[in-house]
């Protein structure tokens, strides 16, 4: 393996391709594992969600954390942290009340009419990590969304909820809070434990045990993607090299398996930033072994070509250096502009959510949104009238597919329209 990041032209191809692959290699013991802690969980209930909290996260019960101990272990926050959480939330609930999809009726046609209603979920689930980091962040970017959309009841599990977790859930609204993590804490939310009653949706990036136990119950669970490791691409043509590695070197200390990608049009750009990479990540075990294993400079012929190579990727997180390369369609879960728009401004104070799809998702979907906390439906009114305008539309349609009754349960209501008040 390389020490480090590595330049390669884009004219390599076998080395571009090398590049721009992603390793979705399966590993079927490890599912089968998952799948039976998720088993264990669905059949056991409590006693086995109990059993899998003391095998799996080290915790007893109770397992769930009072209003009060929240309470007294927010007052240990740090006040500039507390300030800071309460301006994230706010600042998250902004943009979310711009997500959430609108009302509307429109009549389609003389006496026929379609409303659109929205209503939020009942009940949903908010996973956030607890493993090498304490994540606050990720509290509010999942649950602030929830509650803007009126969700009523929202469930935050969290393995090692830390002070400024408990701060994070209790500025978000939070419902309830579960000191629970991995497959087991999926699976009681998926399918409810007896104490936990089972939600309709999950949302929230883990590890790989979240990973897949949220693929294991999406067919009976709403989820909101599956995640993979977190990845960056930055296409640039000009500007400081000790800026653009910086955000290199932030987006690779999440994860030994994070990807950092840097496509430019100018060479000694990239050697420029290859050296301040070097610099920044010295001493930084996670990060030498991030940028090893997924670290690559590309040296594209044209803007063009380094953007058509970063749509390829459908990253998550796309930083771009200047407005012109956002005139073009763009695939990314969410995008940064310009030198100042560091993209951990994203990860905590612009609104913009940080819970976005990996692995090539942002192909289909972008980020979490209060979108996802809602139901969209279409609720559809036709008079007798209307109905007799329709009918052209419907009948020969519905005789060409060979469905005689959808026709028959049109003309019976056509033809006893006199005697119909």
């Amino acid at each position: 393996m390389h020490d480090g990041m590595r330049i390669i032209d884009s004219s390599n191809h076998r080395a571009l391709e090398a590049a721009l692959a992603r390793a979705r290699a399966t590993d079927p013991v490890f599912e089968r594992r998952v799948a039976r802690i998720v088993d264990r969980v669905r059949r056991g209930g409590d006693d086995a969600l109990a059993r899998c909290a003391r095998q799996f996260d080290g915790v007893s019960p109770p397992l769930e954390v009072s209003r009060a101990d929240m309470e007294l272990a927010a007052r240990r926050v740090p006040t500039d942290v507390r300030r800071a959480i309460a301006q994230a939330a706010r600042h998250i609930a902004r943009v979310a009340f711009q997500q959430i999809p609108k009302h509307w009726d429109v009549t389609v046609a003389p006496g026929v009419s379609v409303e659109q209603r929205v209503e939020p979920l009942a009940r949903v689930g908010c996973y956030v990590p607890g493993g090498r980091f304490p994540l606050p962040s990720s509290m509010l970017m999942t649950a602030v969304p929830a509650r803007v959309a009126g969700v009523r009841e929202i469930v935050a599990v969290c393995p090692r909820p830390d002070p400024a977790v408990m701060a994070a859930a209790l500025e978000a609204g939070v419902t309830r809070l579960l000191r629970i993590g991995g497959a087991h804490a999926v699976a009681a939310l998926a399918y409810g434990t007896g104490s936990i009653a089972r939600v309709d949706k999950i949302v929230g990036p883990g590890n790989r045990y979240v990973a897949v136990a949220k693929a294991i119950v999406s067919g009976d669970c709403a989820i909101d993607f599956f995640a993979g490791p977190t990845e960056i691409v930055i296409v640039a043509g000009n500007g400081r090299a000790d800026w653009i590695a910086a955000d290199l070197v932030a987006q690779a200390e999440h994860d030994p398996d994070a990807r950092s990608t840097f496509i430019t049009w100018n060479r000694t750009l990239a050697e420029r930033v290859i050296r301040a990479v070097a610099v920044r990540a010295a001493g930084r075990d996670i990060v030498r072994r991030s940028l090893a294993a997924g670290g690559v400079a590309i040296v594209s012929r044209s803007s063009d070509e380094a953007m058509a190579l970063a749509n390829r990727m459908a990253p998550e997180h796309l930083v771009v250096d200047r407005e012109s390369l956002t005139r073009r369609p763009i695939v990314a879960g969410a995008v940064f502009v310009g030198p100042y728009t560091a993209q951990a401004a994203g990860d905590y104070a612009t609104g913009s959510n940080h819970v976005l799809p990996t692995s090539g998702a942002a192909r289909f979907r972008g980020g979490l949104s209060a979108a996802d906390f809602v139901r969209v439906m279409a609720v559809q009114r036709v008079t007798r009238a209307g109905l007799r305008g329709l009918a052209p539309t419907i009948l020969p349609l519905a005789m060409a597919e060979g469905l005689t009754a959808h026709a028959e349960s049109v003309e019976v209501r056509l033809r006893r329209t006199r005697n119909v008040r």
